[in-house]
């Protein structure tokens, strides 16, 4: 068990390597020359100069990239070329509403969409499966922003049950910060929700036909024992898997969902930095959502572990 998690420990860190590689490559991928652009049409010749040296791209790709990474390594990701100010300082200010967002949605996804798929496994074929599968369509082919533009004008501006914009932090109160949250988390969660739904239904459908199932049933157990404890337990492996790689869905709908109910977070920090083309914020938030990303990843690695008694080497 222990050497098993320390390979998998040791095998994220050329990953890193490779994500902290290609973050630093978007400022030299990015067509036309950076500085020119960041400095606008207007910018004289010096102007220019200045920018390219404060972004290093007067200098070799990889003594720039170098230094970068050692900044890294101390914790450093940057200054904004806009605001002067230090890109940790500003993912600080803006990383409560992303987690409190990531958070709402994820146990709100998990809530939902396990209890949906185990039904519909159990009632296969019948009118609540036909309902489920239904609404997992429904989840996958609606874009997000649809849906979060449709639930702002039916519960925020028709019947103005929630607040349609906005983002209350947690010490003013657990209530006023739920409310925010409640219809971004929904409109997140939507193709989450489906995601699971599907491959919990799928997999407990092959469990229940195993014969220890057939067994259990005969003995006279009951329905929420066979269920909950038998079949969802050892269909837990691909559960447990597709939450974890779902976590890509959230970061990336975290962009578009914060910019509809204009949330101040790392999303919405994200597109005001690539409309202005502030390449240090981009680089810093771009490393943070894929370091987050690859750790959920070997948090699930290990989870393997606990779940699968086969894994152990």
């Amino acid at each position: 068990m222990l050497a098993y998690a320390g390979r998998r420990v040791l095998a994220t860190i050329p990953v890193m390597v490779v994500v902290a590689l290609f973050v630093f490559s978007l400022l030299y991928i990015a067509p036309g020359d950076p500085a020119a652009i960041i400095a606008g049409d207007q910018a004289t010749p010096d102007d220019v100069a200045r920018i390219r040296a404060t972004l290093g791209l007067d200098r070799p790709f990889l003594v720039r990239f170098g230094e970068w990474a050692w900044q890294i390594l101390q914790g450093d990701l940057g200054t904004s070329i806009f605001t002067a100010l230090p890109v940790t300082a500003l993912i600080r200010q803006r990383i409560e509403p992303t987690l409190s967002l990531m958070v709402v949605t994820l146990v709100l996804s998990i809530a939902v969409a396990v209890p949906l798929g185990v039904a519909a496994a159990w009632k296969a074929g019948s009118l609540i499966d036909r309902l489920v599968m239904t609404l997992a369509v429904f989840g996958f082919s609606v874009p997000v922003f649809v849906i979060s533009y449709l639930l702002a004008y039916v519960f925020a501006l028709e019947l103005e049950w929630l607040p349609v914009q906005g983002y209350t932090p947690l010490s003013a109160g657990f209530w006023p910060w739920l409310q925010n949250l409640i219809l971004p988390a929904v409109a997140l969660g939507s193709v989450y929700i489906a995601l699971i739904a599907r491959i919990a239904r799928a997999t407990m459908l092959e469990v229940l036909a195993q014969d220890y199932i057939k067994t259990a049933t005969a003995k006279g157990l009951g329905r929420r024992a066979i269920l909950f404890v038998h079949a969802l337990k050892n269909a837990s492996v691909p559960i447990v898997t597709v939450i974890g790689l779902g976590i890509a869905l959230l970061i990336g709908g975290a962009v578009v969902t914060e910019s509809v109910f204009v949330i101040p977070g790392l999303g919405r920090l994200t597109v005001d930095a690539i409309l202005r083309r502030d390449y240090p914020v981009i680089q810093g938030v771009v490393l943070l959502f894929s370091f987050c990303y690859v750790l959920v990843n070997l948090g699930i690695d290990l989870v393997y572990v606990l779940l699968d008694p086969r894994i152990r080497y």
